[in-house]
């Protein structure tokens, strides 16, 4: 019952995180957005100024907290499941949020302090 529980609990949020994502993406796609706007859109994005922080530390985070049970679920500790993940997590940050943050700086590069 807890289980059951737990995964509806996680579908729930699941769909509540893609509305959230469905209103991002209209506002990303609305005809009247401009460079600095896009690219302040995309710095919310990635970065951690308003705890719990970004979009994109909030998934690492997430992901990270999968490999780490999954260390200490899977048999014989051999990394089968927990490695992806952490492998997972670290795209996540290196790719993805370097990406956005590239490609905020070149719409708008004098929004960025640092």
């Amino acid at each position: 019952m807890t289980t059951r529980t737990r995964i509806d609990r996680v579908r729930a949020s699941v769909g509540i995180a893609q509305l959230a994502l469905q209103q991002i993406e209209d506002d990303l796609t609305a005809d009247d957005i401009d460079t600095a706007e896009l690219a302040a859109i995309l710095r919310e994005l990635i970065e951690d100024t308003d705890p719990p922080g970004g979009l994109i530390p909030a998934l690492t985070q997430m992901v990270t907290a999968a490999a780490r049970r999954a260390e200490q679920l899977e048999p014989d500790r051999d990394g089968d499941a927990s490695c992806p993940l952490h492998e997972a997590a670290a795209l996540i940050t290196d790719n993805a949020g370097t990406r956005l943050i590239w490609a905020a700086r070149s719409l708008h590069p004098q929004g960025d302090s640092a």
